[in-house]
């Protein structure tokens, strides 16, 4: 006997009327129509089970249970006596999804796009999400102002039961902004306001930051950036009336017209400071920038508000709110504004704790942290906090959080979450000149050894005339107070043969101690001392000072040096400052106990400056001094040197100062180094138009200025050589690389030029 029932869909909506069927003691299950299909996974989802009693009721519940898998457009249930046959028709599955015609973006960025819609290849085919495919890669291109696009898709049938799916894209034209226009603006240009916008119309860089291609984001920051220009300057009534964004009808042209209403100017009549004043008054009026009688900016209340809530932050109240309450007289054009504090409850710390350092040490991060458990709250500490681990140079992202403890009202967390960056680093460096042809440099270190916070580097310069060997190490906490200390070894042999100055060689060895004493939050003194040995080889044609300095001071030299220098670090980022400042000062004097008498002295001081939020001015200033003493003169190999990507870029490196002569008497182009130095640079940083936050790649306008003088030679500052180019710094996935573009401007006969120059890195 052989009972079919109803196919699947009818039973599924008539279950309740179908045919009756008798209760069939099932002992066994068979499937037919599966192709692709496992006969396990009909049997996961099958409700009914060998042994089971098939009735009416579970047979519908048994179609409704496959048909809500996915995998079958047609179910039907038979029982060909006691055995129940499941006959199924499956769905077709996406063998294939292809695109033509697609230039504008990679198809594997448009598969993931359609796989969020629910179309994949593997997946089961559904003919109602083509629609939503189409949609989605239309949404895909509009975004990229592409608004004449359009979208056939094509559905071929393979054998196993598949279907290849085929995308025919006419991207069609970039759609460009052709006019900005606002209108109702009196007081001020409309010029004055289009400039305003980050959308414009087609310009010089408009192909790369895309500002001229319609976006409704932008266009909702351009609208806020006017309404800000307007009440910055008084116009408290200002007011956005409408704003119409119009394409033509080919789909290539955008009119942008925005109706403004600007109101009447208003000055401030009168600023009172109300609420709970915990702090003296005359304190909170000092953080008061409105003044009465000026014109009134929200700019300035803003910044009024913030700085008293900052102010009070520092007493232990977290959550002080601090409201800027106007009254506007509209027959005066006047506004008093009344600021009310309230403080709210002092609040303490009950716990710090860190995230997001996979390898470093907790108590790495957590001794840099001035906001200490079971104190009272104290923003400018917390500020602080994030500003030492974010110069520890270990983390790309340093964000530390509040939150209010559940259940209190006076306490909070504060939560360190870091974002760890690859702290070794492999640098090499390269450089093209006259004489050492290609020079090649190298170092590796790891500034966070095993997560200790500790540096252990090794550098190698494999130049044809200088080769350096130096191995280092660090430990920023030798004490628990934040002394340091550090031990270095070298090994340095100097071989100009190639250079026309004649034959001599260097040889020099040594290693010595060195100490960090902090005496402030952000200052540190620091000393040390080191032995050198170094051996000076010269040859019958070397030159004639070279062959005095031996004969003199024997070709075997030591020295016992001594080093005290001061340090003070304000910046607010080690990688990507952009406020603060850099003091650096250093004294070096050679003990007796060596055969060489001499002393160094540097001094380098480096400010940032934020213009902008994307515009950052850098000055920087070194100048350095030595000599000998008791009779001694400063060894030539300790002089000073300028030039190269380092100093002043655009002249090759160590190449500025005082040169060897020939026979005759004539300068050489090669620089001997000399007693004094002084460098200068200035520098526009600012991050690559169109990257938003992204702060790993900046772009930079410089201007350079040094020189080296030796002890017979006049210093005068009509000697520096200038340069000015653009310079690169990228943090790319493959490590850092710095690159520069430098033209001198004053450039004299024998001066060695060298206008690109480039440090290539590598991060483990």
């Amino acid at each position: 006997m052989k009972i079919k029932l109803l196919p699947g869909i009818v039973s599924v909506l008539f279950s309740t009327c179908a045919l009756a069927l008798d209760p069939v003691l099932v002992k066994d299950i068979r499937i037919e129509g599966i192709q692709r299909t496992e006969a396990g996974t009909v049997f996961s989802y099958l409700p009914v089970k060998v042994g089971d009693t098939l009735t009416d009721e579970k047979a519908a519940e048994a179609i409704k249970a496959l048909f809500a898998t996915g995998f079958f457009k047609d179910v039907r249930i038979e029982v060909d006596r006691d055995v129940l046959v499941v006959v199924v028709e499956e769905r077709p599955a996406i063998a294939q999804i292809d695109f033509s015609g697609t230039k504008e973006f990679d198809k594997d960025q448009l598969k993931k796009g359609l796989r969020e819609v629910g179309l994949a290849e593997g997946r089961i085919f559904d003919r109602a999400l083509l629609e939503r495919a189409e949609q989605e890669l239309k949404r895909q291109y509009l975004s990229r102002g592409r608004y004449g696009v359009n979208v056939i898709t094509t559905v071929t049938p393979l054998e196993r039961n598949r279907v290849a799916v085929n995308f025919s894209v006419d991207e069609g034209e970039i759609a460009k902004i052709r006019q900005i226009n606002i209108v109702g603006n009196k007081a001020f240009k409309e010029s004055e306001l289009v400039d305003l916008f980050v959308l414009r119309t087609p310009g010089w860089f408009t192909w790369y930051t895309k500002n001229d291609q319609y976006s409704k984001q932008k266009l909702s920051g351009d609208l806020e950036s006017l309404r800000s220009f307007y009440l910055d300057r008084g116009y408290l009534e200002f007011n956005i009336e409408s704003t119409q964004v119009s394409i033509t009808p080919d789909k290539k042209d955008i009119y942008i017209t925005v109706n403004v209403s600007e109101g009447e100017k208003y000055t401030v009549s009168s600023v009172k400071v109300g609420g709970d004043l915990i702090l003296p008054e005359e304190e909170i009026r000092k953080l008061v920038t409105v003044r009465p009688g000026e014109v009134f900016s929200r700019a300035r209340l803003t910044e009024t508000t913030k700085a008293v809530a900052d102010r009070l932050g520092y007493e232990g109240y977290a959550f002080a709110n601090v409201n800027a309450q106007p009254e506007i007289d509209k027959e005066k054009r006047q506004v008093a504004m009344n600021i009310v504090v309230d403080p709210g409850r002092r609040v303490y710390v009950r716990r710090l704790s860190v995230t997001g350092n996979t390898r470093t040490r907790d108590e790495v991060v957590r001794r840099e942290a001035r906001q200490v458990e079971g104190a009272w709250y104290d923003s400018e500490k917390i500020n602080k906090t994030r500003s030492r681990i974010d110069r520890l140079g270990y983390f790309e992202e340093v964000n530390i959080e509040t939150p209010a403890v559940a259940g209190t009202t006076d306490q909070v967390d504060v939560n360190i979450n870091v974002k760890e960056r690859p702290t070794g680093n492999l640098l090499l460096g390269a450089g093209f000149s006259s004489t050492e042809k290609l020079v090649l440099s190298g170092s590796i270190a790891q500034t966070n050894l095993f997560g200790s916070g500790n540096t252990l580097s090794a550098q190698v310069n494999s130049g044809k005339i200088n080769r350096v060997y130096s191995l280092s190490y660090t430990n920023p906490y030798y004490t628990v107070d934040g002394i340091s200390r550090g031990f270095d070894v070298y090994k340095r042999n100097v071989d100009p043969t190639s250079l026309s100055i004649g034959n001599y060689r260097t040889a020099s060895l040594g290693g010595g101690v060195r100490f960090g004493v902090p005496i402030a939050e952000d200052d540190t003194i620091n000393f040390g001392l080191s032995y050198d040995s170094t051996k000076v080889t010269t040859y019958a044609d070397s030159p004639r000072r070279f062959i005095d300095f031996v004969d003199e001071f024997g070709s075997s030299t030591t020295t016992l040096l001594s080093t005290l220098g001061w340090a003070k670090d304000t910046r607010d980022s080690l990688f990507y400052p952009t406020n603060g400042s850099y003091h650096r000062a250093l004294g070096e004097l050679s003990l007796p106990g060596g055969r060489l008498r001499y002393y160094r002295l540097s001094y380098q001081y480096q400010r940032f400056f934020p213009l902008t939020r994307d515009f950052t001015l850098m000055l920087n200033g070194e100048v350095g001094t030595g000599n000998g003493y008791g009779g001694k003169p400063l060894p030539f190999f300790r002089n000073f040197y300028a030039g190269g990507i380092g100093s002043v870029r655009g002249f090759d490196a160590s190449s500025l100062g005082p040169r060897d002569v020939d026979a005759s008497g004539n300068p050489t182009t090669e620089a001997l180094g000399g007693n004094r130095r002084v460098v200068g640079n200035a520098e526009l940083l600012f991050p690559l138009p169109g990257a938003g936050l992204d702060r790993s790649f900046r772009l930079g306008a410089f201007l350079d200025a040094g020189q080296v003088w030796s002890k017979d030679q006049k210093l005068s500052l009509g000697d520096l050589r200038y340069a000015t180019g653009v310079s690169m710094a990228w943090s790319s996935p493959v490590g850092p690389l710095k690159f520069s573009l430098g033209f001198p401007l004053n450039k004299k006969e024998g001066d060695r030029v060298q206008r690109f120059q480039f440090q290539l890195g590598a991060t483990f």
